[in-house]
C-alpha cells in the first residue's frame, strides 16, 4: 500500500476511487465503506484510495481539546491495507486548509489534485470552511467537474448508527461487549510489560502489567474477561484496570493474568482484547478478601470466554 503525504508528492492514479475521513476505530461502518471502495475500483480497473488528514482536524479547529483515539496510526494503516486500499493520501490540516470553501476544496483537492472519478461518502458528510458543504453540494460539484458521488447510508447496530463517538462512549463506560459489536472485534490496548509491585504474585495471581497508552480511549476501571496476544499466540486471560485502592492510591495500570499459563513477559509487547466487563473496581478491607474475590473473577472469566468461544462455534 502506498502512503503519500501532501498533494505535491501524489501522482495521478488510474481511475481514482476515493473516500474521505479520519476513520478512527475502523469500525464496521468504516470497513463496509472501504470494502465498497475496493470492490468498485476493482470493477472499473481503478485505484482504491483514502484521503485523510494529519493532524486530526479537531486539534486545529478546537485547540486544547484532549483527543482520545480508538486506534493507533499503525493499526489504522494496517486495516486500510487489509480492506484492499492501495493508496492513503495524508493532507496537512492547518488553518489555511480549514479556510477552503467547499467549492475550493473540491476544485483544488478532489479535481485538480487527485482527479477523482468515483467518490464514496456518508450521507451526512460535511466539508469545507465551517463544514458548510454537504453531500448535495458534492453531487452538484461532481457533475460539474466530471466525477460521480455515491452517498452511503450509515450502518446500524442494536438499532443505533455506528460511529466512533458512540464506540468511545461505550468503551469509557466499560460496555466493551457492545463496543465490540460496533467494531466487529474486541477493543484492544497494547504495550510493553513493565515490572510491578508483585502484589498479584504474592496473592497467588501473578500478572503482566501494562502502562496505559497516552491519547487512547481507556475502558472504565474494573475487571474484564480478556484475551492477550503475545508472540502470535492468543491466551485466555482476566485483566484488572485501575489504581488498586485496597493498597492505597497508585498508578492506574492494566494488570493481566494469563489463565493456565506461566510465561515470562517482562519487556515483551502484548495486546490485550477486552471481551466483557465482569465487575467494577472494589476496595477490600484486607488482601485475603481480594485474593478470594480474584478467585471468583478468574472462574467467571473462564465461563465468559468459554461462552463467547461457543457462540462463534455455533454461528
Amino acid at each position: 500500500m502506498k502512503i503519500t503525504r501532501g498533494l505535491a508528492g501524489h501522482r495521478r492514479a488510474a481511475h481514482p476511487v476515493l473516500t474521505i475521513g479520519n476513520f478512527d476505530g475502523q469500525h464496521r461502518g468504516h470497513l463496509a465503506l472501504l470494502q465498497t471502495v475496493a470492490e468498485t475500483a476493482a470493477s472499473k480497473g481503478g485505484t482504491p484510495m483514502v484521503l485523510t488528514f494529519d493532524p486530526h482536524p479537531v486539534t486545529v479547529l478546537k485547540p486544547g481539546t484532549k483527543l482520545l483515539l480508538l486506534t493507533t496510526p499503525e493499526e489504522k494503516l494496517a486495516r486500510f491495507e487489509a480492506a484492499g486500499i492501495e493508496e492513503v493520501l495524508f493532507l496537512e490540516f492547518n488553518r489555511a486548509f480549514a479556510e477552503l470553501t467547499p467549492d475550493q476544496f473540491v476544485l483544488k483537492v478532489l479535481k485538480d489534485g487527485i482527479g477523482v472519478r468515483d467518490l464514496f461518502v456518508g450521507e451526512h458528510f460535511a466539508f469545507g470552511k465551517g463544514r458548510a458543504g454537504r453531500t448535495a453540494d458534492l453531487i452538484r460539484l461532481g457533475a460539474q467537474y466530471g466525477f460521480q458521488v455515491h452517498p452511503v447510508s450509515p450502518l446500524r447496530v442494536d438499532g443505533e448508527v455506528v460511529s466512533s463517538s458512540r464506540i468511545r462512549t461505550l468503551v469509557q463506560a466499560g460496555d466493551v461487549r457492545a463496543a465490540a459489536r460496533c467494531l466487529g472485534r474486541p477493543y484492544a490496548l497494547a504495550g510493553p510489560v513493565v515490572p510491578g509491585e508483585r502484589r498479584g504474585q504474592a496473592l497467588g495471581w501473578p500478572t503482566a502489567n501494562l502502562r496505559l497508552p497516552e491519547g487512547r480511549v481507556i475502558p472504565a476501571d474494573g475487571v474484564y474477561a480478556t484475551t492477550a496476544m503475545w508472540n502470535e499466540r492468543l491466551y485466555d486471560s482476566v485483566a484488572y484496570l485501575g489504581t488498586r485502592p485496597t493498597f492505597g492510591p497508585g498508578e492506574r495500570l492494566l494488570e493481566v493474568y494469563l489463565l493456565d499459563e506461566q510465561v515470562q513477559l517482562y519487556g515483551e509487547e502484548i495486546r490485550v482484547q477486552f471481551v466483557e466487563r465482569l465487575r467494577g473496581d472494589l476496595t477490600f478491607s484486607k488482601p485475603e478478601e481480594l485474593a478470594a474475590h480474584i478467585d471468583r473473577d478468574v472462574h467467571q472469566a473462564r465461563e465468559t470466554l468459554k461462552a463467547v468461544a461457543q457462540s462463534f462455534t455455533d454461528a
